[in-house]
């Protein structure tokens, strides 16, 4: 039986049931990625090339920014000799000494971590669409590499060989450095530390280097500031 006292105890219940918020449900925030950046159309001379023995396609428009752009530039090495090359791991910018006062610039991709490089060599000589042979070190961390080996010949020129278009090969004492500056970047790479020690470059871009090298020239590996460490070519 309901009564006045019941009633009253009822109804207080339910006015506190009313000013009790329900549980709140999650809130998921949508992770929105930033924009990719966009770039300008590149420079006519990163249009495919059909005059090699193997053919080197275009970069695509975007693809690639400014600053990596192959470019004459204010020398900023104005003591060093005609021909040398100094590179800058960290800007991962290379510069082709032209004159005190000009040098060209190109965009490329350095040494990963623990297996960045710096120093002093020799620009020993020059290779067009040169063979790959897998220095032992390397076949060691990368067993499937072995039929590359320096035993089995190397791995043939061609569009899969990762030497690409050109390569120099830097020297030290009269010795292999085993490090090589060569083609076969692509233009998601330039600017990022992604090869094991060599310096790697757009075969458009490599072309136009290996046009310019000069035989015995100072190649130059600026020391990185990052973390991570180097092994001295010297």
């Amino acid at each position: 039986m309901l009564t006045r006292r019941s009633f009253v105890a009822l109804a207080g219940a339910g006015g506190l049931a009313a000013c009790v918020r329900p549980p709140a449900e999650p809130v998921t925030r949508a992770v929105v990625a930033p924009p990719a950046p966009t770039y300008p159309p590149v420079p006519d001379f990163y249009a495919a090339i059909t005059t090699e023995p193997f053919p080197i396609p275009a970069i695509p428009d975007g693809a690639l920014a400014p600053h990596l752009w192959r470019q004459e530039v204010e020398n900023p090495f104005p003591t060093r000799a005609r021909g040398t090359i100094v590179i800058d791991p960290d800007a991962a910018l290379l510069h082709f000494v032209e004159s005190p006062q000009k040098a060209m610039r190109y965009g490329v991709s350095v040494g990963a971590a623990g297996f960045a490089w710096e120093g002093a060599a020799r620009l020993q000589f020059c290779r067009e669409w040169p063979v790959w042979k897998v220095p032992a070190a390397m076949i060691k961390r990368q067993p499937e590499l072995a039929p590359y080996s320096v035993a089995n010949g190397g791995m043939q020129p061609g569009p899969g060989n990762p030497m690409g278009a050109r390569a120099l090969y830097l020297f030290k004492d009269g010795k292999d450095t085993l490090y090589r500056v060569h083609g076969s970047a692509s233009p998601q790479e330039l600017g990022k530390a992604v090869s094991s020690g060599c310096i790697r470059m757009l075969n458009q871009d490599v072309i136009d280097l290996h046009q310019r090298a000069v035989h015995g020239a100072s190649v130059i590996v600026l020391p990185s500031m990052k973390q991570g460490g180097t092994d001295l070519i010297y």
